[in-house]
């Protein structure tokens, strides 16, 4: 089995434009959560997100591209820009063709069909535009990637919910760890806030109307966002015989299913996937000092993500750091396990663990160190990532520093 190292990251998000942003606002403890602007908001009754503020894709993208790219694709694009240019890879010959891409979004080209749903049914147009299905398809953010790189090996798309780009990048992992890949592009991408995708989760009341607060006593629902990450996960030898900066080691991955219910959490398929990431990893739990939480402010997943932590982690639970950053950027659904990722680096590499903001209340059924409000020093080695969505599908990596 190969070793699998992070040579290159970038993102956009409610936070930042860039990664070097993204961890300054995260070290700051910075909200991204504000008011949405977009066309009928004022219908909604939750009006709040973590919205990507004066975005203008023309700065981006020319017109001919920006007549196949929704806004899913575009996040996705301009993150994989930042993460191949701080990899250094040019992708040709037999490295183009070994190389590939696996994205993760939930929802796809969501702007583009709630556009084109207003056309046909509001507007009464009997045509749409020719490239719609093109724009909206899951894998458009996956294929514009491969193809504005030439990744010309293994590509496709992950669709599992809020645990989409947490499948997508341990997949990845495992084709470089298998061999069979050299490199793969990958991390998630999302871009659900749109009056359509906003209003759809408004029925499932689960939603804040005015902050995400997890792990606090008085949290009150999840609070949407919208983002991408993306990163390029490399054989370690491939990578170190090219002298290319190492972010970090990926060293384990897990995913499991609840089979019990399509919206409830299970503590017992949660454990069973963070105890199952440490094993592929070969870690003892004494070794991981910060995981970065599902931690969707809703009273549900909490308590049941610290009881499956508490009870994976055992003694060794007292002395952890676990946060979560939507209470920053919001939950980027499909892209949320990407954008996350970023505060498992920072932790890493820089020893600052980012705050859990908007903690107001304790709660004894959420009794760990949640790192409340402020950013937090600590030495740490090992960090888990954790993804837990709808269906009752998990997902958990671990990373290493190298």
């Amino acid at each position: 089995m190969k070793r699998v190292v992070i040579t290159g990251a970038g993102t956009i998000n409610a936070l930042g434009r860039d990664v070097p942003a993204t961890l300054e606002a995260m070290r700051e403890g910075r909200c991204g959560i504000g008011p949405l602007e977009f066309r009928d908001v004022e219908r909604l009754s939750i009006r709040i997100g973590g919205q990507v503020k004066g975005y203008d894709p023309v700065t981006a993208f020319n017109r001919q591209q920006l007549a196949l790219y929704d806004r899913f694709t575009q996040f996705a694009l301009i993150a994989a820009r930042q993460a191949i240019e701080q990899s250094g890879l040019e992708f040709s010959n037999g490295l183009a063709d070994g190389s590939g891409v696996v994205l993760g979004t939930s929802g796809g080209g969501l702007t583009t069909q709630d556009e084109n749903y207003r056309s046909v049914y509001e507007e009464g147009k009997n045509r749409v535009h020719p490239f719609v299905v093109p724009k909206l398809m899951n894998n458009a953010a996956a294929s514009h990637v491969s193809m504005e790189f030439n990744l010309r090996g293994p590509s496709f798309t992950v669709a599992t919910a809020c645990a989409s780009s947490n499948h997508a990048m341990g997949l990845a992992y495992q084709m470089v760890r298998s061999g069979g890949c050299p490199v793969m592009v990958t991390g998630g991408t999302e871009s659900m806030l749109c009056f359509g995708g906003v209003k759809a989760w408004e029925g499932l009341r689960v939603m804040s109307r005015d902050a995400c607060r997890p792990f606090s006593a008085n949290r009150n629902g999840m609070v949407q966002g919208e983002g991408a990450g993306v990163y390029v996960f490399e054989e370690y030898e491939h990578a170190r015989a090219r002298g290319a900066e190492i972010l970090a080691e990926v060293a384990g991955f897990a995913m499991t299913s609840d089979a019990a219910d399509i919206v409830m959490p299970s503590k017992q398929g949660a454990a069973r996937a963070i105890a199952g990431a440490l094993r592929d990893a070969g870690i003892d739990r004494s070794e991981v000092g910060y995981i970065n939480a599902h931690g969707t402010g809703t009273a549900a997943n909490d308590k049941t993500e610290c009881a499956a932590v508490a009870d994976v982690m055992g003694s060794q639970a007292d002395r952890l750091l676990i946060s979560s950053t939507k209470s920053m950027h919001g939950h980027c659904i499909g892209g949320t396990g990407a954008v996350e990722l970023l505060a498992c680096l920072m932790a890493l590499r820089e020893g600052v663990i980012a705050p859990t903001i908007n903690y107001e209340e304790p709660d004894p059924e959420c009794a760990l160190d949640v790192v409340p409000n402020e950013a937090r020093q600590a030495d740490v080695s090992v960090v888990l990532s954790n993804a837990f969505a709808f269906g009752g599908l998990n997902a958990v990596l671990a990373l290493r520093r190298i």
